[in-house]
């Protein structure tokens, strides 16, 4: 697991438009980066991720052998795990080797200063894809708000 702390750059992430949610894009070198900017596309939609502090660590690890399904289940895991723990993330880091996933989250309790933007309920199966493009991967699929 990378041990930095800081919040990674959003320049990875895009939206693109769906009628009452949003669709949110990540993309990366690695499917596993393509992962980690959905990630981080999901939480920009809750909060300004430049405000939170990755100061507490979270892990999470699942098994799935479809790619696709892999998204939307790493993103509902990491929600799961923000509302268990009643939690924002700015840092998303994944691994993964044949059909087992692993995670690490870092971000902070929700405060009063961190500003609430809108509140997401679920990575969905609308419009999801996960695919190599031009030598970069792109994970997309329709966030329910």
């Amino acid at each position: 697991m990378n041990s930095t702390s800081s919040p990674q750059a959003e320049t990875n992430t895009s939206y693109f438009e769906h009628d009452a949610d949003i669709g949110i894009i990540g993309r990366g070198v690695t499917i596993e980066q393509s992962f980690e900017a959905a990630a981080r596309a999901m939480f920009a939609i809750i909060t300004n991720l430049e405000a939170v502090e990755p100061s507490t660590v979270v892990t999470i690890e699942f098994e799935e052998s479809d790619t696709e399904l892999a998204l939307v289940t790493w993103l509902n895991l990491i929600l799961g795990k923000a509302r268990e723990f009643g939690m924002v993330f700015n840092y998303f880091h994944l691994e993964h080797s044949n059909d087992h996933w692993q995670g690490e989250l870092r971000g902070e309790p929700w405060r009063n200063e961190l500003e609430r933007g809108t509140e997401v309920k679920g990575a969905t199966l609308t419009m999801l894809s996960v695919k190599q493009t031009g030598g970069f991967w792109e994970a997309r699929c329709v966030i329910d708000v």
